[in-house]
Parts: structure tokens; C-alpha cells; sequence
């Protein structure tokens, strides 16, 4: 008889605050997971509980929720006790005397639930769904980071970095695992926490936390060295294995933070997002050195002591693409797993896959679990709103032709990425070769910030003669240093300030539609490789549906939508 869990990642109370996500598990195996905001369209789908996630992953199946057997929770409620005292104390500095009472009776009414009732909200929720309620199963936050990490990620044996803002009590845990499990090694505890400390200097530089970061990561390469910066920080954080980054981290969110370096800078916040002097670029610049000095270092002396040279990884900050590399180019480091869904999000994964040996669990080489669409939906709906449409005998050697005369191709195809980086099937693609080809995706489809680089989808076989130590990365999730003599072939998917860049490697096995594409750009252009962005405009969440898409070409300055097998195009004037 199929056994059926649901995991999912709920973003309300106790149980985090962004990115609800849901994965139906059959028989040990993820089939299908979604994250919220693609239904919700705000992105990261903050205060939400993950309703139409859960019910996508049981229509995936044609399942009722009491068809399932067990309900998974990535979150252990209970283990919030280990920091009462540091919410009392958050309580407490709330300025007047009847905010404090108003704050300390909120604490403890917090505390009790986590306690005596942990799972309550999410029955009532889920009751609404469907009943009887399967039994759910709580487990710890970063044990599920632990799991997605290291699980799927093919090592017998390694080293798990899980590094985030804070889960119940903890912020930063390094595990040694094998075959058999994940063993805790040791913990720093909130609010001692990396993923607070570049949000304070992400809200300082304007950008919003839990969502800027990455711009940050992108902008830091721009700045330089800057000693009195640099002093400055090292006065308020000690950095390395025995970091503490608390007089930033010391209030939950980034208020106290952003004040802080208000206050020893003798600077305001900036105001005007997107737009930075050289100091504030050297800001990033400096922040990312440290994060990176630091999460190495703990991965190197994690390395030494526990006498296994894989490294996995997982927690909002293992997005951070130029940490990865940092990390992949250590000496002490063999090989580097990130999991692809690695902010919270991916708890869903890891709930699911810590049920299991993680020698029971296959090697992922996709993300490809969400939603699909066959080809006469889409024609109906073409049909139903008068846009006309082709379907082209080879669809693959068209849009590659497409794409070489300069074209900027909204490619939607096959099931949906789970995570934030668009691997190919809900994907904006242009030539890779220019410049132009970047400023014009910048400026008139991404609508964004043109300092901002892209990456690039090159097929796995070409990462060798193009990236330097390039292997498989199907990800999007790791950076790369460019061979000097291929630089003039990847100008639009280069970091300008460091010619480095964040490949996704791509196999036939993993996408076939657009492993055919990429190699028919070759034959034409020389250059297997395309530029890929996410499928969104600004601000928004990648596109689920056809009719999202559709209302994104038109909205955006593209030429061309490739929908599974039809195209459409906008007319020239």
C-alpha cells in the first residue's frame, strides 16, 4: 500500500514568518512540491499558511488530505524554551510600563502554545482543508535543513553547515553525518546569527531583509577594500569559527542593527534603493568578505575535527553563490553539496527526506516538482483570448534561431522549479554573447537595477572548457571564475566588476526540451551556452501558469514566448 506524507513549511506563529512551501511524499519519494507565493503571487508569501500548496501536492495525486499518512512539521515548537530568557528580555526593553506587560503577556502566551499546544494552529488550518487531520510529526527546523543538505547530496559521509537567521534556538549548527543519520557536533545559538547580521547591513543598505540579500551578495564585487570600514565592523563582530556577531544580532529583525551602524558609521540608512556611492558598495563589499571568512573558517575547522572533507549545506544564507565557491575552493574541501531549495522553503524537503537513512535517499540532480501544463490547454486558452499562435515543426532550432538574431524568449516548459532559481522551465532567455543582451533584460524585461548581472545555462559538457575547475553544477547555485579566453563568449552572463559567474550545467537527462535548445543555439552560434533568468518581473514571483506567463510577455519587453509546444509572437512595428 503507497504511504503518502505531506510536509509542509508553514509561515505563520510559531513556524517562521516567509517562504511556506508544501511536498507530498510517496513511498519516500518527493513527487511534487510547490512554494506558496507562486499562488499567492507576493513573494516569499510572508504571514501565509501554505493552503493551495498543500492542495496542489494532493490534486498532483488525486488525493483527500485524510488520504494521507502522516502530516511532517519542520519546526519543533517545544525547543523554544532553550531561549525564554531572551524573550523575556526583548520583552522587557519595550519602552512603557503597559507595552512591556502587553509584550510579557504575549511571551508567555507564546511560550505556552510552543509548550503544551505546539501543533494546534496547524490542525485548525488544516481542518479546513480536509478531516479526519493526519497525525503530524514535529521536527526540528535545523535538523531539516540538515537533512535536505545532506541527504540527497550523494556523500557517504561529510560535514552539514545549516545557516540561517534563527530556527527554534538555533542559528548556525554544523553536523557530522554518514550513512546512517546526522549527528549535532555544536551550535550557535540566536540571536548569535550570520543570516541577521548581512540582513542588518541589507536593510542598512537599503534592501529588505530576507529578500535583498542576494542584491547585496551581487553588489559586493562592485566595492572595494576599505580599511576603515572593515576596522569598523571588526570592533563590533569578532568573525572565524568562534564568530559573534550579537551586538548586531542582539534584538530579533534588524532594527537594533540598522541603528548600530547608523551610529558608528555616523551615517543614515540608505533611502534610495538601487542606488549606492562607493562607500556603500565597499559596505557590501566588506560584509560579504566577512560572512565568507567566517563560514569558511567554520567549515574548514569542522572539516579538521570531524575528519570527513564533504561539505553540504543548507539555510537561507547557503544562497549566497560567492560563499559557495569560497567554500568549494578551500583546500581542505573535496566536494560541495548545496541544496537547491536551501532557504526555508526547502524545509519541506528535509522534513520528508530525515524520515529516511540517507543512504536510502536518491542523489538530486532537479528541482523540477511542480506544476505542468499540456500543449492543448494552453492552445485553448490562446484560442479562448484571441492571441495567435504558431507551433513550429522543430520548436528547439526555432527559438535557438530566435534567440541568435537577439530575440528575448520567454521559455516555459515541462514541470516548474521548486526554489528561486529558474533552471529552464519558467525561464527568460537571451543570447549570451553581449553586452546589449544584458542591459536590454535588465532595462526593459527585468526592470530592474542595470547594474545587476545574470547567469548563465551552458550545456554540462562545456563547463570544462569554460569555467575554470567547471564540473557539473545543475543548480545555479554556486560561482564560478571564467576562462579568460571564453570571457568575449559570456559578456551578458559575466559579473562585470569580476568576470566570475553562477552557471547552471545542463544534461539531457535532467531537461531534454532544453538541453535540445542550448545545443541547437551551439550550431548556430558557437556557443553552447544561453542566458537564463527567472520568469517574473520585478518584484514578483516566478510565473506557475500559462496565463501568468502570457500576462508577463505582454507586460515585459519580450519578443518571444515559447510555451510548451506552441510560440507566440509580438507583432513588429
Amino acid at each position: 500500500m503507497t504511504d503518502y506524507r505531506l510536509s509542509l513549511k508553514p509561515a505563520i506563529g510559531l513556524y517562521g514568518q516567509h517562504d511556506p512551501s508544501a511536498v507530498l511524499f510517496e513511498d519516500a519519494t518527493p513527487v511534487f512540491g510547490v512554494e506558496e507565493e507562486r499562488y499567492t503571487r507576493s513573494k516569499h508569501a510572508t504571514e501565509t499558511f501554505p493552503e493551495r500548496a498543500i492542495e496542489a501536492c494532493l490534486d498532483s495525486r488525486d488525493l483527500a488530505l485524510s488520504d494521507i499518512d502522516r502530516v511532517l512539521l519542520p519546526y519543533d515548537p517545544s525547543l523554544r524554551s532553550e531561549l525564554t530568557s531572551h524573550y523575556v528580555t526583548d520583552a522587557l526593553r519595550v519602552p512603557g510600563l503597559g507595552r512591556k506587560i502587553s509584550a510579557l503577556e504575549n511571551t508567555i502566551v507564546s511560550q505556552a502554545r510552543a509548550r503544551f499546544v505546539p501543533t494546534r494552529r496547524i490542525e485548525n488550518r488544516l481542518e479546513s482543508i480536509g478531516s479526519p487531520v493526519p497525525p503530524i510529526e514535529t521536527i526540528a527546523h535545523h535538523r531539516c535543513h540538515a537533512a535536505s543538505a545532506f541527504h540527497p547530496s550523494g556523500f557517504d559521509e561529510g560535514v552539514v553547515l545549516t545557516v540561517d537567521a534563527k530556527g527554534e534556538y538555533d542559528s548556525t549548527v554544523v553536523w557530522r553525518a554518514d550513512e546512517d543519520g546526522l549527528t549535532r557536533a555544536y551550535t550557535y545559538e540566536h540571536p548569535n546569527s550570520l543570516g541577521l547580521f548581512f540582513a542588518v547591513v541589507t536593510e542598512y543598505l537599503g534592501y529588505r531583509m530576507f529578500n535583498g540579500e542576494g542584491k547585496v551578495m551581487g553588489l559586493a564585487p562592485y566595492g572595494d577594500d576599505n580599511p576603515e570600514i572593515e576596522r569598523t565592523l571588526r570592533e563590533l563582530i569578532d568573525t572565524g569559527a568562534d564568530y559573534d556577531v550579537t551586538d548586531l544580532t542582539k534584538r530579533w529583525g534588524t532594527g537594533h542593527g540598522v541603528a548600530r551602524l547608523e551610529d558608528v558609521f555616523d551615517r543614515p540608512r540608505n533611502e534610495t534603493p538601487g542606488e549606492f556611492d562607493q562607500w556603500e558598495t565597499d559596505l557590501a563589499h566588506t560584509a560579504q568578505k566577512l560572512l565568507e571568512e567566517t563560514v569558511v573558517d567554520i567549515a574548514e575547522s569542522a572539516v579538521e575535527q570531524l575528519g570527513t572533507s564533504n561539505v553540504a549545506l543548507a539555510g537561507g544564507v547557503a544562497l549566497n553563490c560567492k560563499l559557495n565557491k569560497r567554500i568549494r575552493e578551500s583546500p581542505l574541501v573535496d566536494d560541495v553539496f548545496v541544496q537547491p531549495v536551501a532557504h526555508d522553503a526547502g524545509l519541506a524537503l528535509g522534513a520528508g527526506w530525515s524520515q529516511q537513512r540517507p543512504a536510502e535517499v536518491d542523489q538530486q540532480t532537479t528541482a523540477y516538482l511542480g506544476p505542468e501544463y499540456e500543449t492543448d490547454e494552453i492552445k485553448s486558452l490562446l484560442e479562448t483570448n484571441k492571441i495567435a499562435y504558431t507551433e513550429p515543426d522543430d520548436l528547439e532550432r526555432y527559438v535557438a534561431e530566435r534567440l541568435a538574431d537577439g530575440k528575448l524568449v520567454g521559455w516555459f516548459q515541462g514541470r516548474m522549479e521548486m526554489g528561486p532559481r529558474a533552471l529552464g522551465a519558467r525561464s527568460i532567455l537571451a543570447d549570451p554573447r553581449t553586452e546589449d543582451s544584458r542591459d536590454r533584460v535588465n532595462r526593459f524585461v527585468k526592470h530592474r537595477e542595470e547594474w545587476r548581472p545574470f547567469a548563465p545555462s551552458m550545456l554540462e559538457s562545456a563547463a570544462a572548457d569554460y569555467l575554470i575547475d567547471g564540473g557539473p553544477a545543475p543548480f545555479m547555485i554556486d560561482a564560478y571564475d571564467v576562462d579568460p579566453e571564453k570571457t568575449d563568449d559570456l559578456e551578458a552572463v559575466l559579473h562585470p566588476a569580476d568576470d566570475s559567474t553562477r552557471p547552471q550545467t545542463v544534461r539531457e537527462d535532467q531537461h531534454p526540451r532544453y538541453h535540445r535548445l542550448i545545443s541547437e543555439f551551439d550550431d548556430i552560434a558557437g556557443v553552447p551556452v544561453v542566458l537564463n533568468t527567472s520568469f517574473n518581473d520585478h518584484a514578483e514571483p516566478i510565473v506557475r501558469t500559462p496565463t501568468h506567463a502570457i500576462k508577463d510577455f505582454y507586460g515585459m519587453g519580450l519578443d518571444v514566448l515559447a510555451i510548451e509546444d506552441v510560440v507566440v509572437e509580438k507583432t513588429e512595428t
